[in-house]
């Protein structure tokens, strides 16, 4: 793949550009709770409910990414085409509502619905935020701005073990009694409906945004943008099949831990998932903001010593980061673990900005939506959908002993971590 001649200059001020991506962060922040609260509370909703651990990981992954993958991809094509600041606002006001109900539902189908409706919703963010920083920043400024939002994502891991215990210690002691609609409800429900509702206001501050003319130049064809995506991705199968794929193994390997983490440290260590939250919480924010930071520096520099293919020689070795977090599982100490367990959000955050920095420089104007949604598409059918439900296999099938959920990590996420630097490596050789 070849980088396209994309314009440096845009039509907003920097603090207008820096205030669009400010938002586009607080909105990653909300993405990453909504979809992962899930897996602060699994016991709590299991008893509550009455779930198994594999209806539990499809609510993890196959209902939220049924509709996050499939739609994903038409919503990359929209972002290419309308307004990216109208479809994140609409995209957060869905996930918001539907994580609210979540809150009222008691039973598994209307769980499952509430989660496909979360997944529609995130499915508009991502291609329209990351094209819109392409069109505010210029490509050497662009990983610094990539990096801040997606530092939202690891910062929100970090905030939602938080919020998540001081809202489920807080309802558990009877702190919202007296309260309207909240009094009476089961702590795990207090927590979805409170965590839906603060998208509202972050709907309404995206309204302030203005929306930046497109730069860069557009593929010429004159059979329409579905035909030349298809055309270009052909023409690049082999170097974009070897990318995304490196990007979905890395994910798969991470939706495994990430989606089960609480649940191991709880079960291993006999401390409830709560406490477990407030424990994790630190560490994941410490990770969460620097892994952002150093993955934009990372691409920043690579860009200016090597250009472009300078990020695809960082990647080769990135997914191996990952690594790290599987060590927690044969650590005696609950707070070495949890160190370790941290350093994957950091290391994801530094992934994702590589990533998209690389798609974003290298794709045509008018595919910088519908690339990123590929990503999610990918990242959503192999990672989250497979991982958290490989993992539940394991524990539930195999090892048949609840117990062992740390060790069905590690069998999912080590290959996952070692293939995916095996894919990124062949992508760099491939592409010129």
């Amino acid at each position: 793949m070849e980088a396209t001649n994309v314009a440096i200059a845009n039509d907003q001020s920097p603090a207008r550009a820096w205030w669009a991506v400010a938002l586009l962060f607080a909105a990653s922040i909300l993405s990453v709770i909504d979809r992962g609260i899930l897996a602060i509370v699994v016991d709590a909703v299991k008893a509550d409910i009455g779930l198994t651990d594999v209806q539990i990981s499809l609510l993890q992954g196959l209902a939220f990414g049924l509709f996050y993958a499939v739609v994903g991809v038409w919503l990359g094509f929209v972002a290419d085409r309308l307004s990216r600041r109208n479809l994140v606002a609409a995209g957060i006001a869905l996930w918001s509502i539907a994580t609210a109900a979540s809150g009222f539902t008691h039973s598994f189908g209307a769980l499952f619905v509430c989660r496909i409706l979360v997944g529609l919703g995130e499915a508009a963010l991502a291609p329209a935020a990351i094209s819109l920083i392409a069109d505010l920043f210029p490509p050497s400024k662009r990983g610094k701005a990539i990096g801040v939002y997606l530092m939202g994502q690891s910062v929100a891991t970090g905030l939602s073990f938080l919020i998540a215990g001081v809202l489920l210690k807080h309802a558990g002691a009877g702190g919202f009694a007296g309260v309207p609609v909240l009094d009476g409800l089961a702590p795990w429900r207090v927590m979805f409906l409170m965590c839906g509702l603060a998208g509202i206001i972050v709907v309404l501050a995206c309204l302030t945004v203005r929306e930046p003319s497109r730069k860069g130049t557009a593929v010429a064809t004159d059979v329409g943008q579905f035909r030349a995506v298809i055309r270009y991705f052909n023409a690049q199968r082999l170097s974009l099949f070897s990318l995304y794929g490196g990007f979905a193994l890395f994910f798969l390997g991470s939706y495994a831990a990430f989606g089960w983490q609480i649940v191991m440290l709880s079960r291993r260590f006999g401390v409830d998932a709560a406490s477990v939250a407030v424990m994790l919480s630190p560490v994941s924010l410490a990770f969460g903001i620097a892994g952002p930071l150093i993955g934009g520096a990372l691409v920043d520099a690579a860009v200016k010593r090597s250009g472009t293919r300078g990020i695809l020689s960082l990647l080769r070795f990135a997914p191996l980061l990952g690594l790290l977090f599987c060590l927690a599982v044969a650590l005696p100490s609950l707070w070495a673990c949890i160190l370790l367990v941290g350093t994957l959000g950091g290391a994801a955050a530094i992934m994702g900005t590589m990533t998209l920095a690389w798609l974003q420089a290298t794709m045509p104007a008018d595919m910088r939506g519908v690339s990123v949604s590929a990503t999610g598409l990918v990242n959503t059918v192999i990672g989250a959908a497979i991982g958290p439900l490989l993992v539940a296999l394991l524990t539930d099938r195999v090892f048949a002993d609840p117990a062992m959920v740390g060790a069905a990590i590690v069998y999912v996420a080590v290959p996952a971590f070692i293939a995916s630097a095996l894919l990124y490596t062949v992508c760099h050789r491939v592409t010129r």
